[in-house]
């Protein structure tokens, strides 16, 4: 029922910027984070940043400084502003939620489709 759709992902010349955004729809109880992560080829997943109800925010030490992640509770979705872009930012983003749709529920990760960052030299 849940599902995560990410936007805002392109093409961009080295130093410039993207903002990334991601809205979760469905039947949603009760969100305690949400978040983004990449994936380059041929690398594992990792962790670029991410926030939770609270407001708590955890970035990836590549991106501190470059990045700032927001969010929207009424809209349960989330925002990546991507600043200062390198090369090595080149990944497929994917946004991530950890929520539970009803209160009996636990809560479970949930995964957005990704979208293509490319970075040019």
């Amino acid at each position: 029922q849940v599902q995560l759709v990410e936007s805002g992902g392109g093409l961009v010349q080295a130093g410039g910027s993207l903002r990334l955004s991601c809205a979760a729809s469905g039947i949603i109880f009760s969100v305690n984070r949400m978040g983004w992560y990449r994936q380059a080829p041929g690398k594992q997943r990792e962790l670029v940043a991410t926030i939770t109800s609270g407001g708590s925010t955890n970035y990836a030490d590549s991106v501190k400084g470059r990045f700032t992640i927001s969010r929207d509770k009424a809209k349960n979705s989330v925002n990546l502003q991507m600043n200062s872009l390198k090369p090595e930012d080149t990944a497929v983003y994917y946004c991530n939620a950890d929520l539970r749709t009803d209160w009996r529920g636990g809560f479970r990760d949930y995964w957005g489709q990704g979208t293509q960052v490319t970075v040019s030299s």
